[in-house]
């Protein structure tokens, strides 16, 4: 169950059947993101496609017969009539037209009716229909999929054409469980069931012969977990994303004083780079030494590459070349990264911070924590930013103590400038009256499993107290895969499938709301102990970017959970 190795395929298949010959491959929006995250130009230059256009941009009317035309694009309603007129008026000797999802059979005959010519030579469905950002993790790039805490109905449609896409490129025909409470999930996970029902032959994948179970697809909500977006992280992805914050696999350092100018844009994939593959999920101070070997390792090559004495010896370093100037590459790349990342940890007191971040996030000890807060955010080295996200993760673990002192540090907020709204409307997005499952491992005496794990988690104590937290997502899939009774919690939408008392072999995880790398991190090592696990959100997200969803998906609504803080709250929501 690999995402990306799946869209390459795909590509390949495009590139292929094509045959030989100069091609020019025309995209939309959405999909010129799906082909740039799987492929690099130059590996689509070693496929003969010699040119990149998007069909919903302005273009020359200049004839290219020479050409033939891969055309990938999602079958919108925009795209098939901007299809339909290049058609009428053909520019290039042959097209082979590809969709990213299933289309309608309507919009083929309107398109085949527009093909006066006769250049289409090829019309398929190919299921890319998202980003595959590593090989367990795509995103659908939604920013906000909610307002008055209901779905988009733009976001609700692409999430299920996403999600379906998902399914049909990894041959899965699963059982659909979603979030009980969760209206957002219950929708997403009914339209995804009609649309399988609907396209049942496509569906029609061969059942496990050996009595397995059928795959699992999980509908999450992010309002169950909202703490895990809003701690700080280091591991090497997640930090540059919560730090420098990548976006479709790229990194934009444009706006950063120091970085020289061939690093302005970094392109961040672990199929295209191997030393981020292999080191997107060690933590921070493992990142340190590795790059330090690297430089060692470089300076020896280079220290060869000076002994160039016999004719051998210039064969050879000719033959090595290339290999040196792309270590050389990776080597200074990385180390520019790395030097951003070591000063904005420093500049932002970061170290002091995130402990309290995961020890409020980890452990119960209010009176000691709420000193600790107060100290911190009134101290200026510490940004309003930090300060804010310390407030809200004390606002949702205290909710409902009964010495609760959130109004007093949205004062010290307030007074230093900082969005003091933002806390009253997580609280509404994510406040104890939404959430369901255990966040703070509040334990009921009567839930002996539970009671154990913490007893258990307790005695082995804290390996490090920066990554001492673990997402809800995690324990989540254990249960799953520990064959644990989910119903009550997860109902199943097509319960006809269900009556098998064995774990499910591979589970698909959508987040509604957006995930985070932590939780990638998670189905990471659940997946090297052997399980198979895809985790999708509508968007990847850090603290910033997840603050955004949160005012964005309350905007307007009236506070009903925040009285005491009504003061703070934006005067849309009194």
């Amino acid at each position: 169950m690999n995402m990306i190795s799946g869209i390459k395929l795909y590509i390949e298949k495009m590139c292929t059947e094509s045959g030989p010959g100069m091609k020019i491959i025309l995209l939309d929006k959405e999909t010129t993101s799906i082909i740039s995250m799987a492929f690099s130009q130059s590996d689509m230059l070693q496929r003969e496609v010699y040119l990149f256009e998007r069909l919903d941009s302005g273009r020359s009317n200049e004839r290219l017969k020479y050409l033939k035309c891969i055309v990938f694009i999602r079958p919108t309603k925009q795209n098939i009539q901007l299809l339909a007129n290049e058609l009428r008026n053909p520019k290039y000797s042959a097209y082979y037209i590809y969709f990213s999802n299933i289309i309608p059979r309507t919009d083929i005959k309107y398109l085949a009716e527009c093909d006066e010519s006769e250049s289409v030579r090829e019309v398929k469905e190919l299921y890319a229909d998202f980003l595959c950002v590593n090989p367990n993790l795509f995103s659908l790039s939604i920013p906000n999929c909610m307002a008055n805490l209901n779905w988009l109905p733009d976001a609700l449609t692409r999430s299920m054409q996403g999600i379906t896409a998902v399914l049909l490129s990894l041959k899965l025909n699963p059982v659909i469980r979603y979030r009980a409470g969760s209206q957002a999930a219950q929708l997403l996970a009914k339209l995804i069931y009609e649309q399988i029902t609907k396209e049942s032959s496509l569906f029609d994948f061969r059942s496990n012969m050996d009595g397995a179970a059928p795959p699992l697809l999980l509908v999450l909500d992010r309002r169950d977990d909202p703490v895990t977006p809003l701690l700080h992280q280091w591991t090497y992805q997640a930090m540059v994303h919560e730090l420098l914050h990548i976006k479709n696999n790229r990194l934009d350092l444009s706006n950063r004083p120091n970085v020289p100018k061939d690093f302005k844009e970094l392109v961040l994939s672990g199929d295209q780079d191997e030393f981020y593959g292999n080191n997107m999920y060690a933590n921070y101070g493992e990142i340190g030494s590795t790059i330090k070997q690297l430089m060692e390792e470089f300076q020896r090559k280079a220290n060869d590459h000076k002994k160039v004495e016999s004719i051998a010896d210039m064969k050879n370093f000719i033959e090595s070349y290339p290999q040196f100037k792309k270590m050389s590459g990776t080597v200074q790349k990385h180390l520019c990264v790395i030097g951003e990342l070591s000063g904005l940890s420093n500049k932002r007191n970061l170290f002091e911070v995130s402990e309290l971040e995961q020890e409020i996030a980890c452990k119960a000890e209010h009176s000691a924590q709420l000193q600790r807060i107060k100290k911190l955010i009134a101290d200026e080295r510490v940004s309003v930013e930090d300060a804010l996200k310390l407030v809200a993760l004390y606002a949702l673990r205290y909710e409902r103590h009964a010495n609760c002192d959130t109004s007093g540090l949205l004062q010290i907020i307030k007074t230093r400038g900082g969005r003091a709204a933002v806390v009253p409307s997580l609280i509404e997005y994510a406040g104890t009256h939404v959430r369901q499952g255990d966040l703070f491992n509040m334990v009921r005496i009567t839930d002996a499993v539970k009671l154990t794990r913490n007893l258990i988690k307790g005695l082995k104590g804290v390996e490090n107290v920066f990554t001492q937290h673990t997402p809800l997502l995690k324990e989540t899939l254990e249960d799953v895969f520990k064959g644990r009774e989910l119903d009550p919690l997860f109902p199943a939408i097509n319960s006809e499938l269900v009556p098998f008392r064995r774990p499910p072999q591979e589970v698909v995880v959508f987040i509604i709301g957006g995930a985070t790398y932590e939780e990638a991190l998670a189905v990471h090592q659940l997946n090297n102990a052997g399980y198979r696990v895809i985790l999708g959100g509508t968007t990847i997200h850090n603290s910033q970017t997840f603050i955004q969803e949160v005012l964005a998906a309350t905007s307007g609504i009236q506070f009903k959970h925040t009285k005491s803080m009504i003061k703070y709250c934006s005067t849309d929501n009194i």
